[in-house]
């Protein structure tokens, strides 16, 4: 029975009467009715058994601060359980929930501080995988860089050069991360400048396949580049259409089989140009199609017991199409996000198109510079 009484106390002194009031303008009139109608009656009473008002006053006082205090602690209780939990979240405990029971403002902000607290542990969560998937990523190739240098340097390999090429692929595998990393930063701060120029579209595709030829050699894998028609030409920011790219194009040739196909397909449709980049991975689970242009999102493959690392996970910090790579493999989880950012910055949007094999990703842009609400456009010389 000892080990009951705390909690039946807990229990009593948390009891909430008035709970089921929508509002604490009730609450409070209820209160002030009941502790005067109290005293009245006790005060009635003790006049009818001749107590006197010398000894039916204090008791009537007294029994309605009772009550007073009674009915007030189970107002008030929701704020001081924010009160203890905002100590906690200040020591770094995201885990306390304040009981929302009230139908008042009180509990109106009991359960609005409920969510902030899941957005909070939620944020908190997401800032430690992103600290350790970039430490994983950055950490990769600069072990791989001093290794290559130190063989070099203390001569145990010669310094030829498929050895220079190897650490040159290193370095970049750097730049492109950092590149990530900074076009997060300009998403968070909203950055949304564009430097627009008319190009042609099938050349900026064939510059983006022919600059990833390295991270492919060991897969063979042949790209099938389709333009309609030959001379499409867009208006657009030349060097966010080539990151966009070649972002889903490394994690098409990351989660593609030996000697698969990469296609790259781009036409107009009115007044729009789709782009589309279409691998034959595992593809993306139906449910996940949307979740995964969220920051740090995770998504799953759609083939039966596939799991497909996280959006944008690819070696380079880029956005996963598609894959059953381990989790082990790490990744930032941005890179899609980018991706999104970029393309509605031209006032397009991207998506995950149906698709009978593997992934294909379509990105939709206006033909001629549109940017979105809010968005400063350069105009450059065209090409």
């Amino acid at each position: 029975m000892s080990r009951r009484l705390p909690g039946v106390a807990r229990t009593l002194r948390d009891v909430r009467p008035l709970d089921p009031l929508s509002s604490i303008k009730i609450k409070l009139g209820i209160l002030v009715a009941a502790t005067v109608t109290l005293a009245v009656m006790i005060t009635w009473l003790g006049l009818q058994l001749e107590m006197g008002p010398s000894r039916t006053f204090p008791v009537a006082i007294l029994l309605s601060l009772v009550l007073t205090q009674f009915l007030a602690r189970g107002m008030t209780s929701p704020l001081r359980e924010m009160t203890h939990a905002v100590q906690a979240m200040a020591d770094g405990d995201y885990t306390i929930r304040v009981r929302a029971t009230s139908r008042d403002e009180v509990g109106q902000l009991a359960a609005a501080f409920n969510q902030m607290s899941e957005d909070l542990a939620s944020v908190e969560q997401t800032r430690r995988d992103l600290i350790a998937n970039v430490s994983h990523e950055l950490r990769t190739p600069v072990a791989a860089l001093q290794a290559q240098l130190e063989n070099m340097v203390d001569g145990v390999v010669p310094a030829t050069p498929a050895m220079l090429e190897q650490a040159h692929a290193q370095t970049e595998r750097l730049t492109r991360l950092v590149t990530y990393l900074l076009d997060l930063s300009r998403l968070e701060a909203g950055a949304s400048a564009l430097s627009v120029s008319e190009f042609d579209v099938g050349d900026l595709m064939e510059e983006c396949a022919d600059g990833l030829q390295m991270v492919d050699a060991a897969k063979d894998l042949h790209y099938i580049i389709d333009v309609t028609p030959p001379n499409l030409a867009i208006e657009a920011d030349r060097e966010r259409l080539h990151q966009v790219l070649t972002n889903l194009l490394q994690n098409a040739i990351r989660h593609s089989p030996r000697d698969g196909d990469i296609r790259m397909d781009a036409y107009p449709i009115g007044e729009t140009v789709v782009l589309e980049i279409s691998d034959q991975g595992p593809g993306i689970a139906p449910e996940d199609r949307e979740r995964i242009f969220q920051r740090f999102a995770r998504g799953t493959a759609s083939s039966p017991g596939t799991t497909a690392p996280a959006a944008g996970s690819g070696p380079d910090g880029a956005a996963g199409i598609a894959g059953s790579t381990p989790p082990a493999s790490g990744g930032t989880g941005i890179g899609l996000a980018i991706v999104r950012w970029a393309v509605e910055l031209h006032g397009g949007h991207v998506e995950v198109a149906d698709s009978d094999e593997g992934a294909t990703m379509r990105v939709t842009l206006p033909a001629r510079a549109h940017p979105a609400p809010g968005v400063t456009a350069e105009r450059l010389g065209d090409e």
